[in-house]
């Protein structure tokens, strides 16, 4: 079939950006042109900014380095203090670089991404910088003593823009791979092979130790700085879900682990960590989906299979993350969505402790460890969607402190959080929570605006956590807020995730349908009422959910989505998805993601499916993950059948959206505005 809108994914074409500047100025004449939106989105700015949030630190070495942005650092500072002043309530930052001075100084539109340090000298850096917020970025090496970037001419590592992967070896050694030319990236678009780069030498010249092949995702090297423990790493993701891991030998040969290619897999000094995918048999014992393994790797690698188990998951609780102290073990558990934090000690014999003195009725996870350096001390943060977040900080054998404490954007009086479950249309109970002030449920008109949020892949799990930007913009403002734990995430561990891949997708569809039907059935709300919202893989879901299930809703957010599943494994970075959802070109598995893919699925009006509700469709230019061609399309089409649909592409942000705060406000206040007219909160 000829796609008459193809020439839309001409990204930076000319016709292209007319077509988006036209569509853009038509969204914000009539959604930003007025008091309450520019009201709305000074609000959210000014949370956005304030200087009162959480600096959340990452330790390396004797400081806490912090990346932080503000009104007056709109692009950020990367910046460190010590411990000692990091206790004080306003601790005075080392700031290692600006970034805002850099971009200015160099006329470039430079967005942090990353930055890794020397270990154990931490006195140089390989920082990340994307032009605009895209995936791609330059690697530039940075002297922390002298505050400066190392030039190429004096031996510095640099690499072009390009979807990168480095890791330092040593002081003058690093492994990396990136674009260099035919052959060295994979079809995804991620390097195909890992060099070892030795200073002063052309990076075009650097010793490959390890290919993949052209159809494989990516391919890795990384190295284990651990002092007595030092060792390097590579591997090759011949999926999104499956990778072969092997320890990279001095004589440049590798051993395979042998572990099951789509389980979790780390080192932590002598132990080898597994976390199984799938249920993994091993001499006659069989390891259920979900747990978490260990073995001492030296035994392990000589044949010998003694496997302990760290965590066994049950029907209703899964391991949510885990992370080494230089002891110990740290384990966030998930029991019907609420966490709990777990110390384990390994030896001749495995211990489990509840982490005891953590705020109740909150959502906990892992801040940061230094596993390397920073023995058994830990950073957690405690937060719920009515609770402003915590950071604690502890050593493993006492009790956690309070560090810090976010300040409250808006006023909680009279609000709840209320977890309910429905039932999908295969008998599944799916878990969703529900922020509303309850005594508006008696309202003829139940509890005004109601907005609906999922995502529903890749293992991401929604846990309860706090926005001020949803508080202020919706919660503050009369609306009700619900975050649906559907499958595909990895609420109840990688089972609720794996039984939706490929031709299980369907499920994750009436599990978010479910979900706005039981709200509705609960007298929480009305389908008018009823608002959908979701980004990247969650666009996808909102796509579906205007062409199959239009009844169920009055308006939908659809933000850097996946719509063209046609087409999407062609276009920047979905190739890499296609263990998610299938491959298009193969006929037996196009026929169930025919069954969805949205744009495929647009049908004119008078359908038997129904009137499809307003949509707002948001896209970035400079996403190089989803191609904002998805977006483009799908606004094309829907306008060509003449559904009400508005549309705003932000010409920079990358995959997020927006490059800095002020994109990121005025995308947030698009979004709010939209839905509250459009769903009876105001005038439309």
């Amino acid at each position: 079939m000829t796609d008459k809108y193809e020439w839309l994914e001409d990204v930076t074409g000319d016709a292209a950006l007319e077509w988006v500047r036209t569509r853009n100025e038509r969204t914000v004449d009539e959604f930003t042109a007025n008091d309450e939106f520019r009201t709305l989105e000074s609000d959210i700015r000014s949370i956005l900014d304030t200087d009162a949030r959480i600096p959340y630190p990452r330790k390396r070495g004797d400081h806490l380095y912090n990346f932080w942005k503000d009104a007056s650092h709109p692009r950020g500072l990367w910046r460190r203090t010590t411990m000692e002043e990091y206790r004080k309530d306003s601790p005075v930052w080392d700031v290692i670089l600006d970034l805002d001075a850099l971009a200015e100084a160099e006329g470039e539109n430079w967005v942090w991404k990353s930055a890794q340090v020397l270990r154990p000298s931490f006195d140089r850096a390989l920082i990340s910088l994307s032009r605009g917020g895209a995936d791609a970025s330059v690697i530039r090496e940075y002297s922390l003593t002298s505050r400066s970037f190392v030039a190429p001419e004096d031996g510095g590592f640099v690499v072009p823009e390009a979807k990168t992967d480095i890791d330092w070896i040593d002081a003058d050694t690093v492994f990396v791979g990136t674009d260099l030319g035919p052959g060295s990236l994979t079809d995804s678009g991620y390097p195909r092979r890992a060099h070892r780069w030795h200073r002063g030498t052309p990076l075009a010249e650097a010793p490959v130790v390890y290919e993949g092949e052209q159809t494989d995702v990516a391919v890795s090297a990384s190295h284990d700085a651990t002092p007595g423990y030092e060792r390097s790493l590579v591997q090759r993701a011949t999926d999104f879900f499956n990778a072969v891991t092997s320890i990279l030998n001095d004589d440049g040969s590798t051993t395979v682990l042998d572990v099951p290619t789509d389980a979790s897999v780390s080192l932590h000094e002598n132990w080898l960590i597994v976390r199984l995918t799938t249920a993994w048999t091993v001499d006659g014992t069989e390891y259920a989906a979900g747990s978490l393994l260990a073995a001492k790797i030296d035994e392990f690698l000589a044949g010998a299979r003694d496997l302990v188990v760290v965590f066994a998951p049950d029907a209703r609780t899964s391991l949510h993350q885990y992370a080494w102290t230089e002891n110990h073990l740290l384990m966030v558990l998930l029991e019907d969505v609420r966490s709990s934090v777990h110390v384990v000690t390994l030896g001749d014999t495995v211990t489990s402790e509840r982490l005891q003195g953590l705020p109740d009725a909150v959502d906990v996870t892992i801040i940061g460890t230094d596993p390397e350096f920073g023995g058994d001390e830990y950073f957690l943060d405690a937060s719920g969607h009515l609770t402003p977040s915590t950071l604690l900080v502890g050593t493993v054998g006492t009790a956690p402190e309070v560090l810090k404490s976010a300040p409250a954007f808006f006023d909680t009086t009279g609000l709840a959080v209320e977890q309910y479950f429905a039932t999908s249309l295969d008998g599944t109970r799916v878990p969703y929570f529900v922020v509303r002030n309850p005594a508006t449920q008696d309202r003829p008109t139940a509890a005004g605006p109601t907005l609906l949020y999922g995502y529903g892949g890749f293992e991401v799990s929604l846990t309860p956590s706090y926005s001020g930007v949803v508080g202020a913009a919706w919660l503050a403002r009369g609306g009700t807020y619900v975050v649906a734990n559907i499958r595909g995430g990895g609420e109840y561990g990688p089972s609720w995730h794996t039984e939706v891949l490929k031709s299980g997708r369907h499920k994750v569809h009436e599990d978010f349908a479910a979900v706005a039907s039981d709200l509705v059935e609960r007298g929480i709300t009305t389908p008018d009422q009823l608002g959908a919202q979701g980004g990247s893989n969650g666009g996808l879901l909102m796509g579906i959910m205007l062409t199959k299930y239009p009844e169920s809703f009055g308006a939908i957010v659809c933000q850097v989505p996946l719509l063209d599943m046609k087409r999407y494994h062609r276009l920047l970075a979905g190739a890499s998805w296609m263990a998610e959802y299938g491959d298009p070109d193969d006929p037996d598995e196009w026929a169930f993601i025919s069954e969805y893919s949205p744009y495929q699925n647009v049908s004119p009006p008078g359908n038997s499916i129904g009137v499809y509700p307003p949509i707002l469709i948001t896209t970035s230019t400079r996403d190089d993950r989803v191609h904002p061609g998805h977006a483009r399309k799908m606004d094309a089409l829907l306008e060509e059948y003449g559904y009400d649909v508005s549309y705003y592409e932000n010409i920079e942000g990358g995959h997020g959206g927006a490059a800095d705060n002020a994109q990121a406000a005025f995308k947030s206040a698009l979004a709010y505005t939209f839905l509250w007219r459009t769903l009876g909160g105001g005038t439309r």
